[in-house]
């Protein structure tokens, strides 16, 4: 079974290294549109410029967004006390990471989970949560506020990114689930919406990105079927 999975692990990488030459040398092909025809929760943003932060990670240390420039960043929100979509969002967002560090896209991407309830969300929680779900630290990093920032800083934060946490009186919040995907350099590139997306179309997505596949419109069929296949 080991085995197997290093061959399975080996062929996908061959592939996706094949697919990015192949599209390297097609500058008609157009990510976006291939995104979009296989996955019907992605929303292209294409803005220049993903809503900027300072934040602080679980340590206290300050983080911004643009300490992140020279990676891809795939960001989201959610809050540890939360019983419904967070702990699922941050599964299927650890599943995209896996399937991102079985290969050198690792080190091309950065995932960022801010909280939404930092009063709450203190280093140990953020810690506890990242072992329980399976978060990888080696590049996920947990975000909240920072000394002197107000308690709806990170909340602020998710409005200017279109999702909006509104809190319950059961110490809940009301939200939906949306992964955010921001582009080297610090372009908005696209989102997903929901849970029920496939997480090999965001790997693949990602990893267009990262071999700088985009904005033409000459189809390439079949690349993107066959690395799908191969996973499943």
């Amino acid at each position: 079974m080991v085995m197997k999975s290093r061959t399975l692990v080996t062929t996908l990488w061959l592939l996706l290294a094949s697919a990015s030459v192949t599209l390297g040398h097609h500058p008609g092909v157009d990510l976006d549109e291939m995104m979009g025809s296989a996955e019907k929760f992605f929303q292209v943003i294409d803005e220049p410029v993903a809503p900027p932060f300072e934040l602080a990670d679980a340590e206290g240390k300050v983080v911004r967004l643009s300490d992140f420039s020279g990676k891809i960043v795939v960001l989201y929100f959610f809050f540890a006390s939360c019983t419904d979509l967070c702990p699922i969002h941050s599964e299927v967002i650890a599943d995209i990471q896996r399937k991102i560090n079985i290969g050198p896209m690792k080190d091309m991407v950065q995932f960022l989970a801010i909280t939404t309830d930092p009063s709450k969300d203190t280093p140990e929680v953020l810690k506890t949560y990242g072992a329980l779900h399976g978060l990888d630290a080696s590049n996920w990093m947990f975000l909240t506020t920072a000394p002197g920032q107000s308690e709806d800083t990170t909340r602020k934060l998710s409005e200017a990114y279109k999702v909006r946490f509104e809190a319950l009186e059961d110490d809940q919040q009301m939200h939906g689930a949306v992964t955010h995907v921001i582009d080297r350099g610090g372009p908005f590139a696209a989102k997903i919406h929901g849970l029920r997306f496939d997480p090999m179309n965001m790997v693949l997505y990602i990893n267009g990105l990262s071999n700088n596949v985009q904005k033409s419109r000459r189809e390439q069929p079949g690349w993107w079927e066959r690395l799908k296949t191969i996973l499943e």
